[in-house]
């Protein structure tokens, strides 16, 4: 949690506080119905809690009895009570996708087991198989991680799967049952049953939304070079930093809260006047004059680090979307990310 001990959880942090009530068992329990995504999240949460007020817990566990007692009396266990739990905890965004996930219970097989591994190893296991099965792969995997694979595959092969997975619009059962089968030679499990929307050009948005600068500049100028109009499209579903314009003032302010001084800064060297002025807005006149003050006197910066900073700064940004706690604007998309 923040240093202020007035400051407010967010809804992954409430979700560690309440785990941690739980006890170490029972936390566990919870804990191997959620998928990796959200362990990693909560898990964060939890290594970074501190200092955490006798007052923050009492509301936390309030917050949750109260959102779930008219849904539950007793079947403490079932799926409906989990249910209500986790979208309690960590909010109702992609609540479609994300709750089902997370109540699939039992052993993760199949493509389910390669969101537990480390990228390196998840671009070992495909890197020989065919162009198609890598594509369906890296379309099955959440953007970030899928991201980190690509940054392990040779030029040429990323281009080719960013290309396959533009086309893909759905996965048969069969076909997702035969790739499953594929897999687990390497694991142990079942097969999925119903097709699998995956796959797109929004999907290869959100990949290259988390793809590291240098790389993402080399492979749209490929993706440009073999098709410019689906170039086009998948830079206009981006999120970029300037699309941090369109985010409402409640939103920057929260935003604001998360981020460093020292990362502020960095990212703010590289960005236009409009965008500056978009943050000065939302400080208090003090710390907007602070702010000024160290752009000013911060001498030359290199380039990777402003990059770098402002791609900091909109991985926050989609965490908190993620978690409901700002919209996200630009790309042409009306949803909330």
């Amino acid at each position: 949690m923040s240093a202020d001990p007035n400051s407010k959880p967010t809804s992954v942090e409430k979700a560690a506080i309440f785990l941690m009530t739980l006890g170490e068992e029972e936390a566990g329990k919870v804990l191997k119905n959620l998928g990796p995504k959200e362990v990693q999240k909560i898990g964060l949460a939890m290594s970074s809690l501190s200092n955490v007020q006798r007052e923050a817990v009492d509301d936390v566990l309030d917050e949750f009895f109260s959102a779930v007692g008219s849904q539950t009396g007793l079947g403490m266990g079932n799926d409906d009570y989990i249910r209500n739990m986790l979208i309690s905890a960590l909010g109702e965004d992609k609540a479609n996708t994300l709750v089902d996930r997370i109540l699939l219970g039992g052993n993760t097989t199949g493509l389910d087991t390669l969101k537990w591994m480390d990228a390196r190893s998840v671009a070992a296991v495909i890197r020989y198989e065919h162009p198609q099965i890598q594509s369906i792969v890296v379309a099955y995997l959440d953007a970030d991680h899928a991201a980190d694979v690509l940054s392990y595959l040779d030029d040429k092969v990323r281009l080719d799967i960013i290309m396959r997975v533009s086309k893909l619009e759905s996965v048969l059962p069969e076909a997702l049952s035969e790739l499953n089968s594929i897999m687990e030679k390497q694991f142990s499990g079942g097969s999925g049953r119903q097709a699998a929307n995956i796959g797109g050009v929004k999907c290869v948005a959100e990949i290259m939304n988390h793809v590291d600068t240098a790389v993402e500049a080399t492979l749209m100028e490929s993706i440009r070079d073999e098709n410019e109009e689906l170039g086009t499209s998948i830079q206009d579903l981006m999120f970029v930093f300037d699309n941090l314009k369109e985010v409402d003032d409640t939103g920057i302010q929260a935003l604001l809260r998360e981020v460093s001084s020292e990362v502020l800064i960095l990212a703010l060297k590289g960005a236009d006047e409009e965008m500056q002025e978009k943050i000065f807005s939302n400080m208090s006149k003090r710390a907007s004059e602070l702010l000024r003050d160290d752009l000013e006197a911060r001498g030359p910066v290199r380039l990777s680090d402003v990059e770098g900073a402002q791609k900091e700064i909109l991985v926050i940004a989609r965490r908190m979307a993620d978690a409901g706690e700002i919209m996200l604007g630009g790309g042409g998309s009306e949803e909330m990310i």
